[in-house]
């Protein structure tokens, strides 16, 4: 089963949008140092103005990073590898395809608030997608 099949599956969907909201908390408090505290401090601030804001976003990102991660869990299938350990040793190709999605969209957002502040969290969006990848592979292993 593919993940656009799963994403599908309204049952499915939801529970799936409900656990990737709690891997970016989790991963967002998992932040240290300087950088950590501007990252905590941000996401505080948009869930206080928009609460919400986080689910609708994985709401509204999750068909395209599907996507984007089908053709990397196709390639754990051809390898005979579990999902979450292929995107544990794959990282970096995992954290490229995922934010190959949110560079397009940042980039044709018409919101020059969207643009300023993702450019201001893309430097550091690299290590911190990486991460999170792990528990994105046991995510997605856990519905497919």
């Amino acid at each position: 089963m593919n993940l656009n099949d799963v994403l599908n599956d309204e049952a499915q969907r939801a529970s799936i949008i409900e656990d990737v909201c709690r891997l970016v908390d989790d991963e967002v408090g998992k932040q240290r140092g300087i950088s950590g505290v501007a990252v905590k401090g941000a996401y505080k601030l948009v869930q206080g103005v928009k609460p919400g804001f986080v689910r609708r976003v994985v709401e509204f990102l999750l068909p395209d990073f599907a996507a984007a991660l089908e053709p990397i869990c196709e390639q754990a299938e051809a390898q005979g590898q579990p999902v979450g350990s292929y995107f544990s040793s794959h990282s970096n190709d995992v954290a490229d395809a995922l934010l190959a999605v949110t560079d397009r969209r940042a980039q044709s957002s018409e919101h020059g608030s969207v643009k300023g502040a993702y450019g201001k969290l893309r430097g550091s969006a690299r290590k911190n997608v990486e991460s999170a990848v792990p528990g994105l592979g046991r995510i997605i292993e856990t519905y497919t």
